[in-house]
């Protein structure tokens, strides 16, 4: 067996075994859930410092990971009804967002003792992961439930499906017939005819979507659109990061994929957007 094939049958075993885990844990319950996504999170968080690192910055990592698990567990109790009903609703809430809130000007105050060359940027990119990794993986949770009597896991399973579908025909569209680059200073791989592969791989899964869900199709349709446009921006956002630390992968964690941000960085992007989107729309 050629590495060629080796680096196909890696891939896919790990691709599957990814498919199983997520879609495993979106589905088992809440908690499953946010485990998933706590996972995502922390591997997410470690991948990016080390990206800023290689740029020779120097991020605070201890805290910055703090307060971006802080962030995640504080829309987990928001959301998940177990911790409503077993730990009295928002009675710890408040001072969880107390801590939380303490956590940003103590990176001020721990950076005074730390004599780095570039303070501002080492307290801005501690903070990044936040906004980049955290903030998305946490708005995540409330997709389910948004415009819904109750939590719906296949809601959040059919967003995924769009993502992942958008990637599938954008690479199988791409490497049939892609001639026009999308953004070769970032991705010289990327086309715009790929792009439009995705953009109708991604309506259809909508579209299968809205009719297993019993939701109006063009809400959906809608969905499918944010998702695959915003989803692209995730992509170059990554290779921008990438590019930038002089790496082809963001980490090794998933065999064959890279690693998490490689993987999961179109839904890092288009997460807030669909997020808005589904709270205007449905």
């Amino acid at each position: 067996m050629n590495d060629k094939m080796k680096n196909l049958v890696v891939r896919t075993i790990s691709g599957l075994g990814l498919t199983v885990v997520v879609l495993g844990g979106i589905l088992w319950s809440q908690w499953s859930l946010g485990a998933v996504l706590l996972l995502l999170l922390v591997g997410g968080v470690v991948e990016l410092y080390a990206l800023i690192e290689k740029q020779g910055l120097a991020p605070q990592r201890a805290l910055g990971m703090m307060a971006a698990v802080m962030l995640f567990v504080l829309n987990f109790a928001l959301v998940s009804d177990d911790i409503q009903v077993l730990y009295g609703g928002s009675k710890y809430f408040v001072p969880c967002v107390a801590f939380f809130a303490l956590l940003i000007p103590l990176m001020f105050i721990c950076e005074l003792y730390r004599k780095q060359a570039n303070p501002a940027a080492n307290i801005a990119t501690t903070i990044l992961p936040l906004f980049y990794v955290a903030l998305p993986l946490s708005l995540m949770l409330y997709m389910p439930i948004i415009g819904r009597e109750s939590w719906n896991a296949w809601v959040l399973i059919a967003y995924v499906a769009i993502v992942w579908s958008n990637d599938v025909f954008a690479y199988l569209v791409g490497i049939a017939i892609g001639r026009h680059r999308l953004f070769e200073r970032l991705s010289p791989k990327k086309s715009w005819e790929g792009f439009f592969g995705g953009v109708a791989g991604a309506v259809v899964a909508g579209l299968i979507a809205a009719h297993l869900l019993g939701d109006k199709p063009l809400a959906w349709v809608g969905l499918a659109l944010v998702t695959v446009v915003t989803a692209v921006f995730g992509d170059l956002a990554e290779s921008m990061f990438k590019r930038a630390a002089e790496v082809k992968d963001s980490g090794t964690l998933i065999p064959g994929h890279g690693g998490v941000l490689d993987r999961f960085d179109a839904m890092l992007l288009s997460a807030p957007f669909v997020f808005v989107y589904m709270l205007c729309i449905f």
